[in-house]
C-alpha cells in the first residue's frame, strides 16, 4: 500500500503541461490585442493623412491658379503695354517725314522688339505646377490604396475591415470625365480647325 499512495502522491502534484498551455494562450492574446491596436493606428493614420492631404491638395491648386492667372495678367499687360508703346514710337518717328517712305526708315532703324520670353515663362509655370499637382493628388490616390489594402487584407482586415471606405476628392475636369465614362476620347484637334 504504501508504494500504491507514493505513486498517487505524485500524480495528485502540479503538473507544468496546463502551465505552458496557459502561457501560449496568454501570448496568442497579447499578439491579437498589440495587431488591434497596431491596425487600429495604421488605419487612423492613413485616414489623417488623407484629410491632410487633402487640404494641402487644396492649397496647392490656389498656388496653381493664382501662379498662372498672375502670370498671364503680367504677360497680357506686356502685350497692351508694348503696342501702345510701339505705336507711339511708330506714330512719332515717322509723322510728317515725306522725304522717305516710313519702311524703308524702319527697316533701317534699330526698333524696339517684341520678346517672346514671358510667354515661355508662362508655359514654363504652367507646366510645372500642373506637375507639382498631379504629383500631390497621385499622392492622395496612394494614401486611398494603403487604406483600402489595410481594410481588404488578412490579418488586418479582421481587425479594421468594418472601418468605412475612405472618401477622396479628385480634382478633374468635364472632359476627363467624360472620356472615361464612354470610355472613347475622339477629339485629337488640339486647335479645333
Amino acid at each position: 500500500m504504501q508504494g500504491t499512495q507514493g505513486i498517487q502522491g505524485k500524480s495528485l502534484g502540479k503538473s507544468p503541461v496546463p502551465l505552458v498551455i496557459l502561457g501560449i494562450i496568454a501570448f496568442i492574446v497579447l499578439i491579437c490585442v498589440i495587431m488591434n491596436y497596431s491596425y487600429k493606428n495604421s488605419e487612423i493614420d492613413l485616414r489623417n493623412q488623407a484629410k491632410a492631404q487633402q487640404e494641402a491638395n487644396k492649397v496647392i491648386f490656389d498656388k496653381v491658379w493664382k501662379v498662372i492667372q498672375q502670370k498671364a495678367q503680367i504677360t497680357d499687360k506686356y502685350s497692351n503695354d508694348f503696342k501702345q508703346i510701339y505705336g507711339g514710337i511708330m506714330h512719332e518717328r515717322y509723322q510728317g517725314d515725306t522725304k522717305q517712305a516710313p519702311l524703308f526708315k524702319w527697316i533701317q532703324e534699330h526698333n524696339p522688339t517684341f520678346s517672346t520670353e514671358l510667354y515661355k515663362d508662362l508655359a514654363d509655370a504652367v507646366e510645372a505646377n500642373r506637375a507639382e499637382f498631379a504629383r500631390v493628388q497621385n499622392r492622395l490616390i496612394d494614401i486611398k490604396r494603403e487604406h483600402s489594402n489595410l481594410r481588404q487584407k488578412f490579418p488586418s482586415s479582421i481587425f479594421v475591415g468594418d472601418k468605412p471606405e475612405l472618401e477622396i476628392q479628385i480634382v478633374t475636369s468635364d472632359k476627363t470625365t467624360q472620356v472615361f465614362q464612354t470610355g472613347k476620347e475622339n477629339e485629337v484637334d488640339l486647335f479645333k480647325k
